[in-house]
């Protein structure tokens, strides 16, 4: 059976020892197996990185940018390469796939720029003959650990900024979709980035903490569950490093009483059931205020039989299955959950939809409306195509359920009033917010980052503070000795 392995200091790595199993998720079949580093095979990553630093951080930034350049190219070029490596381990269609590379080409797009985004600040005779001066320094060498949801954006999230701020960069993908990070490292030495620059570690736990833990590794980036976001924040800064650590979410979407019905109900559809409800920023909560919602819940329910599930190799997929046997399960029990728990399933997604493979990890699209807080399907990310409809009378209600939900990753609001509109911004407590548009995701010059338990530690990710995440600020003073006679002072600086 196929084994996939490392890449470290420019090469393909493979380690004999323990490995873990990867999968077909529209076939629910083995096609491979993943090594699982050991802590030794990490540090051979970290040592590599390290050795790497030491020329990379002094590079030039033209040097930087054009090898940046050259990195965008290639990766366009193999667009259709990385997303069909997504499809067959995620099982996501391939235009959702491509979707994924297009963002993550953004962020590398981004990086390009680096000879302006690392311009530091200067003030000239801040004392008579003194000038002053901000550098912005790379912090060395840094990780990267990101989710099964996402192989090819997020690791794109990191590295394009990590690298191009001078950076060196060691990556650990989830182990279910392990192939799309490996293509990635070869167009990065494709690229002409030297060897160790970009490192590829495949593992779980034992990985992610060695290198929580790895006295060389200065500054973390996470990407998954709000539990593991938890205890890659505590294990991390405890061990004295830089984390910034994206958890999980509940996103809702408001329809006031004068929203467009229909563009809500294709919004809800595309936002809660593309990529089967496994993104951070999916809406999973259908906020219905007042006289709308009887309208909204028949017209999403309208939809959802046009919705065609299958493998990604079929192009009339609309959406595939999810990543794994046991996670299918575990989406379907909200959903036979829901009417014990006195809400009304209204479409049934429980079981797999006909005509796909009965071995394949698939789902149909649940709807459950009369849905509340303390109910199972309201209060959990279930990570799956199940849309919940919650039915208040205001839109002060509405802004009280979002603020009072532990996350804050991403909100929407459908209406046609402007004053609304421009109010909900202030008054909900998320990172993230659209107005009439249902996954509110920044473009790659802007940053991503929830609020509350969706974000542990001050930093959002990619954009400019990305650039901030990866840099240290270093301030010189200096004064250059003229003609004028020098003299002992103990007295405290001043600026006179």
């Amino acid at each position: 059976m196929r084994t996939i392995g490392h890449w470290i200091d420019g090469r393909a790595v493979n380690e004999p020892g323990r490995t873990g199993p990867v999968h077909d998720p529209a076939r629910g079949e083995r096609t491979a197996q993943v090594s699982l580093a050991s802590a030794a095979v990490v540090d051979s990553a970290v040592k590599a990185a390290v050795t790497a630093a030491g020329t990379w951080s002094q590079s030039s930034l033209s040097r930087r940018a054009t090898l940046l350049f050259g990195l965008r190219e290639l990766l366009h070029t193999h667009r259709d390469d990385l997303a069909a490596a997504v499809s067959r381990e995620h099982g996501k269609v391939h235009e959702d796939a491509l979707g994924e590379v297009a963002r993550g080409l953004e962020c590398v797009e981004f990086a390009c720029g680096i000879p302006q985004l690392l311009k530091g600040s200067h003030s000239a005779e801040v004392s008579r003959g003194v000038d002053v001066h901000t550098v912005l320094r790379p912090v060395g060498v840094v990780a990267g650990i990101t989710p099964f949801n996402f192989p090819v954006m997020v690791p794109l999230w990191m590295m394009a900024n990590a690298i191009a701020c001078g950076n060196t960069f060691v990556l650990k993908p989830s182990e279910k979709d392990p192939s799309a990070s490996l293509l990635l490292a070869e167009l990065v030495h494709r690229a002409g980035f030297p060897d160790g620059v970009v490192n590829v570690v495949q593992g779980d736990a034992e990985a992610v903490n060695t290198l929580l833990t790895h006295p060389d590794i200065a500054a973390v980036s996470f990407v998954g569950s709000t539990p593991v976001a938890r205890h890659v924040y505590e294990t991390g800064t405890a061990a004295g490093k830089r984390v910034q650590a994206l958890g999980g979410a509940k996103n809702h979407m408001v329809v006031l009483p004068d929203a467009d019905v229909e563009a809500a109900a294709d919004a809800a559809i595309s936002a809660g059931y593309g990529s089967a409800g496994e993104r951070c920023m999916a809406i999973s909560v259908v906020v219905a205020v007042g006289p709308v919602a009887d309208p909204l819940v028949d017209a999403i329910a309208a939809r959802i039989p046009g919705i065609v599930v299958g493998p990604a190799a079929e192009a009339s997929s609309m959406m595939g299955p999810l990543i794994s046997s046991a996670h299918r399960d575990r989406v379907r029990s909200y959903v036979e959950r829901a009417t014990d728990d006195g809400a009304r399933v209204v479409v049934d997604g429980s079981a797999a939809p006909a005509g796909v493979d009965p071995a394949g990890f698939f789902l149909g699209c649940s709807l459950v409306d009369g849905v509340r807080p303390g109910m199972a399907v309201y209060d959990d990310e279930i990570f799956g195509p199940v849309l919940s409809v919650v039915r208040v009378d205001t839109y002060a209600e509405a802004v009280a359920l979002i603020n009072a939900n532990p996350y804050g990753n991403g909100v929407a609001l459908f209406t046609r009033d402007g004053g609304a509109a421009r109010r909900f911004g202030g008054d909900v407590e998320v990172g993230m917010v659209g107005i009439n548009v249902p996954i509110p995701v920044p473009v790659a010059w802007h940053s991503f980052g929830g609020w509350k338990a969706s974000l542990f530690g001050d930093a959002p990710i990619y954009g400019p503070e990305g650039i901030r995440f990866y840099t240290r600020p270093q301030v010189v003073t200096t004064r250059w000795p003229d003609a004028t006679p020098s003299a002992i002072n103990l007295g405290f600086p001043t600026n006179g």
